[in-house]
């Protein structure tokens, strides 16, 4: 599968999961820092894990190199919550994927067995027949991780869970694939020359009528709290229990009866000349590679679920990694912005796990400007 980047992978600054939990970890990945491409080395991703003031931190992100290809990428940020949360967002974090390359070669195994059969070459070129394969894929493989999370010894994922979002790069054909309220950023060059933020994914919340309608049908209730009326919550037929603030987990086991569900939302996108980065980021997030924030806060007893767009928007957060002065500092400057502005906007709100992971594309481009402002950015201030 190639070579995997993690919080895990650290054991300098984290030997076991519990010290994983309470530091901060920050790892940049280098193309060639495998030993296989010493002349081509430059930062091609970075990412960063803060932990809040709630508790342990339930964050976990992964980068792969050589996902699938030689030049494949597989990247994800994982939002644990509930009791066990920070448990089940690791578990997920060291085997999705290679679950999902699994399930993408036996779909390449089977195509390449009726292809023999009928003495026709239908490889896909297409991209809608791209999607369909790793949608069918993703599907596989996210179900398979939740039965594992389901039948795994001594961890009871009852009312705990993670989301997951992710990216899967093969050649210029980007797969993304999201689950929960997390949400995928593209940061983009406009035809007139200005960066622009695309964001990828829909914000999985029982807010989102066709979720809530779901969730409904099976007997789950979706509600706000008076004390937070901007937040929709699923709860228990019969129960005020447990208040799940997304519509989609790894997990939450108790839920999966009443329309909370596993099948991660699965898109296609074909990368340009113009495509500088992505982010992925929980709660809504974006970037150029993934970038997730997790902010929560205590009200009354209450774990509350705020979102770090509240504090920034898409295009204030491509913005900050595009004016990163280098890509190794990305993750941990857009974390660091988010938690200040978080700060400044909420000041008696607890700041929850901030995970970052910024995945680049290609070099800065000169004379790109940013959408509010007419300043040329220095091209020589992007890669070192």
């Amino acid at each position: 599968m190639g070579s995997c980047f993690s919080s895990a992978s650290l054991k300098n600054q984290a030997s076991s999961e519990r010290k994983e939990c309470e530091e901060d970890i920050g790892v940049c990945v280098e193309r060639g820092d495998d030993g296989s491409s010493p002349d081509e080395k430059r930062r091609i991703a970075s990412l960063y894990s803060h932990r809040g003031n709630k508790g342990l931190n339930q964050d976990a992100a992964i980068l792969c190199k050589g996902y699938g290809t030689e030049e494949g990428l597989f990247c994800g940020v994982f939002d644990g919550h509930g009791t066990s949360g920070h448990t089940v967002s690791r578990v997920v974090r060291d085997y999705l994927p290679a679950l999902l390359l699994g399930e993408r070669n036996a779909l390449l195994l089977a195509q390449e067995d009726d292809e023999f059969a009928d003495g026709n070459d239908t490889s896909s070129t297409d991209g809608e027949e791209v999607l369909d394969e790793w949608k069918e894929a993703c599907t596989n493989a996210f179900g398979t991780m939740d039965e594992e999370l389901k039948v795994r010894p001594n961890l009871d994922c009852s009312f705990s869970g993670t989301t997951a979002v992710s990216i899967i790069k093969q050649g210029e054909d980007l797969i993304v694939a999201n689950l929960g309220d997390s949400r995928a950023v593209m940061g983009t060059v406009s035809e007139e020359g200005h960066l622009e933020a695309i964001q990828l994914t829909t914000d999985l919340k029982p807010s989102v009528p066709q979720e809530a309608e779901r969730i409904r049908k099976s007997n789950g209730r979706v509600f706000a709290l008076e004390r937070e009326p901007h937040i929709q919550r699923v709860w228990l037929p019969d129960e005020d229990l447990p208040g799940l603030a997304m519509a989609r987990a790894l997990g939450d086991f108790q839920l999966k009866n009443h329309g909370v569900i596993s099948v991660p939302q699965v898109s296609h996108r074909r990368v340009t000349s113009r495509d500088l980065f992505i982010v992925l980021a929980t709660d809504g997030v974006s970037s150029l590679i993934t970038v997730f924030f997790s902010p929560r806060s205590l009200l009354d007893g209450r774990l509350r679920v705020l979102q770090v767009w509240d504090a920034l928007s898409n295009e204030e957060v491509v913005s900050i990694v595009w004016s990163t002065e280098s890509n190794a500092d990305a993750s941990k400057t857009l974390v660091e912005a988010a938690r200040d502005a978080w700060k400044s906007k909420f000041p008696s709100a607890k700041v929850d796990d901030c995970t970052a992971a910024c995945l680049f594309f290609q070099d800065k481009k000169a004379g790109v400007t940013t959408s509010n402002s007419s300043r040329q950015v220095d091209e020589r201030s992007y890669l070192r």
